[in-house]
């Protein structure tokens, strides 16, 4: 079976004359002239009365934004939305200092939290980037993964502040 392309004309049995406007791997989008815009299956029977060759997009766009978020997440620095555990929302860091004369800093614990989210953000980066290099050995890697392994671990004690556990520093586990 042949795939119309987009601009085909046909004639459905229940939804009347139609224009193809979008088309995927499973369906056509037709808007017909007495119901609109109807989704078809491939497969359904219908009279074409003029065929568009060369106008398919087998790839729905749905597709092409699922594949594009996949491939930004692993490869770049641009981070998901990470929740802050409710009971901090809204809080204060303070930082005094041992000397009374001098004087603390607030900072707002939203702010801080999105620091520490860019922080591991971009030590998965750089794991990544490890990972795939062409000019490591795997030995070379094997190092520096115990290295990034051991960092996820010093930062353990701010997992207090991620909503969710998926979101957590995980360092290695204890034997």
């Amino acid at each position: 079976m042949k795939l119309l392309g987009i601009g085909s004309r046909i004639n459905h049995s229940e939804f009347g004359f139609g224009v193809v406007t979008n088309v995927d791997n499973k369906q056509y989008w037709v808007t017909f002239q007495e119901n609109g815009l109807e989704t078809i299956s491939l497969s359904e029977e219908y009279e074409i009365i003029e065929a568009v060759e060369d106008e398919v997009d087998s790839v729905s766009f749905y597709d092409v934004e699922s594949s594009l978020r996949k491939i930004l997440k692993k490869w770049s620095d641009v981070s998901e939305i990470t929740p802050i555990a409710d009971k901090f929302k809204g809080g204060k860091l303070i930082l005094e200092p041992s000397d009374t004369n001098l004087s603390s800093k607030e900072i707002p614990i939203d702010t801080f939290f999105h620091k520490i989210v860019m922080v591991r953000d971009r030590i998965r980066v750089m794991e990544q980037k490890i990972n795939s290099s062409k000019n490591l050995d795997d030995q070379e890697k094997v190092d520096l993964q115990q290295y990034i392994t051991r960092i996820y671990g010093s930062l353990t004690s701010f997992n207090v502040l991620f909503k969710l556990k998926s979101d957590q520093f995980v360092g290695s586990k204890s034997k």
